[in-house]
């Protein structure tokens, strides 16, 4: 029999299934990745402002790169301004090939006097400092105790001349005897021999007597040379010894006077060469800076070997030195002038400028623009240089080198010769590069230490001037 409580479950069942039909299930839908995460609104926010941003910064740049565009052109379209500088022309002259060296100033003569007789100085009769000529007197020696000799030695000089005259006379005596054969000959031959013996005697004295007058001579001190005294070293009444090292005052030769300096052994043929021809070599005596000349003369010899430690050699030049301008052991600046080039292109120093590649200058053309000439530096002398590379009579640019390039238009400050360009040179102050090695020159800023580099580097023929500033100014084109 049925249980009645499985039956009523049963029937519960069957109704439940009748009101709710089973729904088949669902395969559950796959993630989608792409759905948009919660506050998904936010970050769209952010992407809209950074897009914007972006949009914005671009902007920006285009319209920046518009405007810089169209200043370019417009910069472009306008013309270049002209250049401010000065000007120099070309020149064909001559000019020197000289060798500097520090030289010292050396008399021809100097004489250290000291004394050759003992004695007391009784009497000084220069002053300090004095010219003196040759003769005058200096100092005295007290001359008695000589005096008192040569008296002694003419004394006895007097005896023996009279024993040597009484000697002749027996001789002339016997010889008479003898010729009458009063004597025997024995007796004639003694009294010759006699009276060489007087003759001696007497030439004995009159060497003594000699003597005493060279010691009384030697009293009287007086000066062997046209020269200057230095400072007194004694006094009236010290006592001086005969040939003592002490000194009794010094002479030196001022009229004329001599330099010797020293020059590299490369120099030596062409210095030979000019000796041989017996041509004169002047020489100029310079200050410590080399800008002002003291004295004028010529070379006079040199040595007869070189110093191996140095490789140089000395040489001597002599100076008239009438306003007594060089002085003892002073030390000068010699220029020699080697020799003289003629017909060389000249230009003022201030005009070379150098660059990686070399020297070159700016040569003003008609249409008053630039142009840029490679030129090759030769001799420098003071504010001119000798080139070759241009023809004489161009026009050279001498100052504005700063901004001045190749094709620059110029405006011209100032034409007029080389003493404008010079001048100009000075003024500007746009100072040249240097850079290569090259010959050394003599003149103020702006270019003209540009040219201090050509001679330098394999010789002196470049004239040194010091004191003049180098320049450091920028004339690469």
């Amino acid at each position: 029999m049925p249980d009645p409580k499985f039956e009523m479950n049963s029937e519960k069942s069957s109704v439940v299934n009748l009101e709710i039909p089973a729904v088949p299930k669902e395969k559950p839908a796959l993630e989608d990745h792409f759905k948009e995460p919660p506050g998904g609104k936010k970050s769209h926010a952010w992407v809209w402002i950074l897009l914007l941003i972006a949009v914005g910064v671009g902007g920006a740049l285009y319209y920046q790169r518009q405007s810089s565009g169209d200043a370019s052109k417009a910069k472009a379209a306008a013309p270049p301004r002209p250049v401010p500088i000065t000007t120099a022309p070309a020149h064909k002259g001559d000019i020197g090939v000289y060798v500097e060296a520090l030289g010292t100033v050396t008399p021809v003569y100097t004489v250290t006097v000291t004394s050759r007789v003992q004695g007391e100085i009784m009497e000084v009769h220069y002053k300090e400092g004095q010219m003196v000529h040759k003769g005058d007197p200096l100092l005295e020696i007290d001359p008695r105790p000589y005096q008192a000799a040569l008296t002694q030695a003419e004394g006895q000089l007097a005896k023996d001349q009279a024993t040597l005259a009484e000697a002749r006379i027996d001789l002339d005596r016997y010889k008479s005897a003898f010729a009458r054969n009063a004597i025997a000959q024995q007796q004639v031959y003694d009294q010759e021999q006699t009276v060489l013996q007087d003759e001696g005697t007497v030439k004995n004295d009159e060497g003594v007597v000699e003597n005493a007058r060279v010691n009384l001579v030697y009293t009287h001190i007086t000066s062997p040379i046209d020269g200057r005294v230095g400072l007194r070293l004694v006094d009236p009444g010290n006592i001086v010894q005969a040939n003592s090292s002490t000194t009794l005052v010094v002479i030196t030769q001022l009229q004329p006077i001599t330099v010797i300096f020293s020059v590299a052994e490369d120099y030596l043929p062409q210095i030979m060469k000019q000796l041989r021809q017996n041509h004169a070599m002047p020489v100029a005596a310079l200050d410590r800076t080399q800008e002002q000349q003291i004295a004028s003369g010529s070379l006079l010899t040199l040595d007869n070997q070189i110093d191996p430690t140095t490789g140089t050699v000395k040489l001597k030049a002599i100076f008239p030195n009438t306003d007594d301008a060089l002085f003892p052991n002073q030390f000068v600046n010699a220029r020699l002038l080697v020799e003289t080039q003629h017909d060389a292109t000249l230009v003022p120093a201030a005009a070379i400028q150098r660059n990686g590649q070399g020297a070159f200058v700016y040569v003003i053309k008609p249409d008053k623009t630039a142009e840029m000439q490679t030129v090759k530096v030769g001799t420098t002398d003071g504010n001119e240089t000798a080139v070759d590379g241009i023809t004489p009579n161009d026009v050279l640019a001498v100052s504005g080198f700063d901004r001045l390039q190749n094709g620059s238009p110029v405006a011209v400050r100032g034409e007029g010769g080389r003493g404008n360009g010079q001048n100009g040179a000075r003024a500007g102050s746009e100072p040249a590069q240097t850079g290569a090695p090259g010959q050394s020159s003599a003149s103020g800023d702006g270019g003209q230490n540009a040219a201090a580099g050509d001679s330098a580097g394999g010789s002196q023929k470049g004239q040194h001037r010091n004191g003049q500033k180098p320049s450091n100014g920028d004339a690469t084109p």
